[in-house]
């Protein structure tokens, strides 16, 4: 055993079988310790040994110095897979050369990027395991951490293993894709002195028991401290043990070996310890400029012998980290200084790297440097690097001696700091800005920032008039763009929470005040969401209007699909929000998708797709957490806590709405508190506790309660009525349907429409009831299954207690059948058992569809193979591998009772899938 493996047989044994199993599954792994706890070895290890079972090795380590240099990381992972980028997709091939530097073309989406990751990955994996090895994962930059994470979450199916290393206290984004852990721990006192019988056998026993009390069993502790002890700086060495960590100690010590080392030798070093890419032929020059003579190889000579570097014909590379920082640390600010300038002088032909180096060689303001790193910001976001931009940026504002500029600087940060959907940073930089001195349209730019991830407050009218009032400056200052950027942040607060009738209205004279054409999809959007009700008929007019194949722009798609949605248009609205995450899916936007597929998936539960609204908040959870958006959890959740309500999982709707409820806690959310108790009604209703559900459906419907929503809660309607007739409740329904009524006076809303259609006919007397039925079901249901179904069973019960039994079968063998397909259980079984009650012999079992034993994943695997699309296209859609969508599709055919992909379309049709 290796002295740098003492100890670690435990750890060595989970890896090699992780690699050895390759083949059967994928894995992704994180290694956590402390510095010196030995990590490196480790991985060195594993690679090792994957390289000697015939594994492909790639490797990648995080340096400090180049953590803002965007995808650098990938980059040398990646390295060795670079000529197999022309089987990728064109567009995900084009992503991932332009984030390298190696082509030019549009900014790149992260996810992108992460799919040709993926994709190149897994792609050679099919003829050749791949094992892939990452140290310092806490120093990598940060879009390299989120492919990472990405790629990470989706190899289980692939000959894959990723093998990472953090220190602890880094929040990283590989850790969310819930690697396994492997929690390095000191070596206990035998271990600890075993390893000292390689290291220190030449030192006394008593100063052998000195290291021991140092070292506290952390291996590159027991490694290095008999080196120092050796050297001249033993002093200093023990003198610090009592007041400096471990990790200083270490680099204390590796800095007392590199003051040993000749001149040009320790200028070598430094000009290593700020390079952002260890590459030799720059360092070299470097240290060249920054001695005054030249400096070659043979000055690194002694380096090596001290075992501090490694360096070839390309790159050098320290031994540990701790000797970058030990190095960083004993040299004085002036001499750091130095040798980034060196580097950046050198780097001529690199404008982005030499930028950041000037920008470290800097102290106090320098307008020269501040304009170089403003201009590199857009070669970060030409790569692919939002985060490294707005490093750039703010950097930049630190050195820009004019307060307007500089504000300017802080602010366009904040703004791509949005863009991530950073509240925290968006937070940070508009606070920055703000001390600086700002013109009115950057006043404006603040205004709509401090917005943005705000949701309201009940009664918050006057916030609502003051962004009214700050869109008809940005407006007359010619700046339309961003006077819609702030109605409709406007509309938003008016739509989460209630601000008054004067500020919704406030909000619509606005936007129709504007010179833009009031077809524009932010002008139709901001409208309907600050007045749904009022402007409803006339939202459906201009939406009526647009051909959805002509809409390109998926963002102008989700603008038009939220406001068909708000105004109760959902068929509409579903066609909007179809086309919009195709597109987003091919563009790889994932972050806006995840917007797209929560409120999508609200439309799919009213419309009855709920196997489509099940698939949508899935994804959307997952994307949500994928790109960081916790802002959007909530709604999904309550649009979770609804289907799980509607498919009778009852303790899954009253665990998620609690769940929206808690959130809710510290600012009031109608729009989620009103689906939350929504979703407990419908529980109640699948369980058949009608008198619970009455109840908890009723609150809905009152104004002065925070779970009322003047939008949300007429899609309870239905429900509301159901109740009623089963617990004795149809006078009150009556009264509350009334009010309802009044509201359908003012709008075309086909949502309200539609229930209105199911709640008349169900609270209505006898001797009109039937002619309820019938205007309901002579109503074009076409795109509403579930209401039609909802229908034909109350007509259905209403026929056979009527004793008009031969006429009841069929409406209910027509709900019946509907019920069974979305997986509307509670009412498959009543219409089950009614139809029994008819003495109709085809009711008596169960017929549970086959497709209803799929997974959302699953289901939606099989739609897009039906369509005839490859494993590839599919995983291009899905962001999955090939192997995955392959692993899925052989699970899954015998859950269909098929052999074939060719019996796949068969198979969702006869189903109706």
């Amino acid at each position: 055993m290796r002295a740098d493996l003492i100890g670690r047989d435990s750890e060595l044994d989970t890896l090699f079988g992780a690699i050895g199993s390759v083949e059967v599954h994928g894995q992704a792994i994180l290694l956590t310790g402390d510095p010196g706890v030995g990590k490196s070895s480790i991985l060195r290890a594993a690679a090792e040994m994957a390289g000697k079972d015939g594994r492909l090795v790639l490797r990648t380590s995080g340096i400090e110095t180049e953590s803002a240099l965007p995808y650098a990381g990938l980059h040398y992972l990646l390295a060795p897979l670079l000529g197999a980028a022309d089987t990728l997709p064109p567009v995900q091939q084009r992503a991932i050369l332009t984030a390298f530097g190696l082509a030019d073309g549009p900014a790149p989406e992260v996810f992108l990027i992460a799919l040709a990751a993926l994709g190149l990955i897994t792609g050679m994996a099919v003829s050749c395991p791949v094992v892939a090895v990452i140290d310092d994962m806490h120093w990598l930059d940060p879009p390299t951490n989120d492919v990472l994470a990405f790629v990470a979450r989706r190899i289980s199916q692939d000959p894959v293993v990723i093998i990472g290393a953090v220190r602890p206290g880094h929040d990283i984004a590989y850790s969310a894709s819930k690697p396994y852990a492997i929690d390095l721990r000191g070596l206990d006192d035998g271990q600890s002195r075993e390893v000292l019988s390689h290291t220190a056998m030449d030192l006394s026993p008593r100063d052998r028991q000195m290291i021991l009390d140092q070292a506290r069993g952390n291996p590159l502790a027991l490694t290095e401290l008999p080196a120092a002890w050796r050297s001249a700086s033993r002093s200093t060495v023990s003198s610090v043990s009592a007041v400096m960590p471990l990790s200083g100690r270490l680099e204390r010590a590796f800095a007392a070996r590199v003051t040993e080392l000749p001149a040009p030798t320790r200028d070598a070093l430094l000009v290593a310890a700020v390079s952002s890419e260890g590459t030799l032929s720059e360092i070299l020059a470097a240290a060249s400029l920054l001695r005054g003579t030249s400096i070659t190889t043979s000055d690194l000579e002694a380096a090596q012998s001290a075992d501090i570097l490694r360096f070839d014909e390309a790159k050098i590379e320290f031994r540990h980290p701790l000797v970058r920082s030990g190095i960083l640390q004993h040299e004085s600010v002036g001499r750091r200084q130095a040798a980034n300038a060196a580097m950046g002088h050198v780097l001529y032909d690199q404008p982005y790297r030499r930028a950041w180096h000037r920008a470290q060689a800097v102290y106090g303001p320098d307008d020269a440097v501040a304009d170089e790193l403003d201009a590199s910001h857009s070669e970060c976001i030409r790569r692919g690097s939002i985060v490294a931009a707005i490093s750039a940026l703010e950097r930049s504002a630190q050195l820009t001696t004019s307060s307007h500029t500089r504000g300017r600087r802080l602010l366009l940060a904040a703004q791509l700091a949005f863009g991530l959907g950073r509240a925290d940073l968006v937070d940070h930089l508009v606070t920055a800005a703000e001390q600086n001195d700002l013109s009115d349209l950057d006043q404006a730019r603040v205004e709509y920032l401090r917005e943005i991830f705000n949701d309201g407050a009940p009664g918050d009218s006057r916030r609502v008039l003051d962004l009214t009032n700050s869109a008809r400056r940005s407006a007359a200052a010619g700046d339309d763009d961003l006077a819609l950027d702030l109605l409709l942040g406007a509309a938003l607060r008016c739509w989460w929470a209630d601000t008054g009738a004067a500020a919704r209205a406030r909000v619509a004279e606005v936007v129709e005040g504007l010179t833009l054409p009031q077809d524009d999809p932010r002008c139709i959007a901001s409208i309907a969401i600050a007045e749904p009700l009022l402007k409803g008929t006339q939202t459906i007019q201009r939406l009526s209007a647009i051909r959805v194949e002509s809409i390109t722009d998926a963002e102008q798609l989700r603008l038009l699909g939220i406001a068909a949605r708000v105004v109760g248009d959902e068929p509409r609205a579903a066609d909007f929000f179809d086309r919009a995450e195709a597109k987003l899916r091919d563009q790889g936007r994932l972050g806006l998708l995840s917007h797209v597929l929560a409120v999508g998936a609200a439309v799919h539960v009213e419309l009855g797709d709920w196997r489509k609204a099940v698939e949508s908040v899935e994804q959307g959870l997952q994307l949500a957490e994928e790109t960081r958006q916790p802002n959007w959890s909530t709604g999904i959740t309550a649009v979770e806590a609804m289907v799980a309500g509607l498919t009778g999982d009852t303790e899954k709707a009253h665990q998620r709405a609690d769940e929206v409820e808690r959130a809710s806690t510290s600012r009031v959310i109608n729009d989620a508190l009103c689906n939350a108790q929504l979703a407990r009604g419908f529980a109640y209703l699948s369980s058949g506790h009608h008198a619970d559900a009455y109840a908890a459906l009723k609150v809905v419907f009152d104004p002065t309660d925070r779970h009322h929503h003047s939008r949300e809660h007429l899609s309870g309607v239905m429900f509301l009525a159901e109740a009623a007739r089963h617990c004795d409740q149809v006078d009150d329904a009556r009264h509350i349907i009334e009010r309802v009524e009044k509201i359908a006076e003012v709008t075309t809303s086909p949502v309200l429409a539609t229930q209105l259609l199911y709640a008349r006919a169900v609270l209505a007397d006898d001797d009109t009831a039937e002619a309820h039925f019938v205007d309901g079901l002579a109503y074009d249901l076409t795109r509403w299954p579930w209401t039609r179904a909802r229908i034909q069973l109350a007509y259905g019960y209403w026929l056979r207690r009527q004793r008009r039994v031969a006429e009841s079968r069929e409406p209910l063998s027509a709900a019946l059948v509907t019920f069974d397909r979305i997986g509307a259980t509670a009412w498959a079984q009543e219409a089950r058992s009614e139809l029994r009650a008819t003495g109709a012999r085809d009711a008596a079992d169960d017929p549970t569809t086959a497709v209803a034993r799929l997974s959302a994943q699953e289901l939606r695997i099989a739609r897009l193979a039906a369509t005839g699309l490859s494993n590839r296209e599919i995983g291009q859609q899905l962001y999955l591998s090939p192997r995955t969508v392959g692993a899925h599709l052989y699970r899954m055919f015998p859950k269909l009772g098929i052999r074939t992909r060719a019996q796949l379309g068969a198979r969702l049709e006869a189903e109706q899938v």
